[in-house]
């Protein structure tokens, strides 16, 4: 399953804080990261937060798109859509 996520860097702690739209009108899961934008450290924070709230490995989440943007499209496992926060 294709999952899009817009992150929001350097916050106090790492929550989902619901959905929302981008640019092109897709529904995206708005996530802060108590991680830097550096040296790749949100990207691990993001796939460490989504693991644990998904309840799947790290390894089967992936980034697909976006590495070093804020709007990113990951691949997380099709198991893992039943626990993906509700609107």
């Amino acid at each position: 399953m294709t999952l899009v996520c817009k992150v929001t860097p350097n916050a106090r702690r790492s929550e989902c804080v619901g959905w929302g739209a981008d640019d092109r009108g897709r529904r995206v899961l708005l996530v802060r990261l108590a991680a830097p934008p550096m040296g790749g450290k949100a990207n691990e924070e993001l796939v460490r937060y989504l693991a644990e709230l998904l309840g799947c490995a790290k390894g089967g989440i992936v980034i697909a798109r976006g590495g070093s943007g804020r709007v990113k499209m990951l691949d997380i496992p099709d198991t893992a859509e039943a626990r993906l926060p509700q609107s």
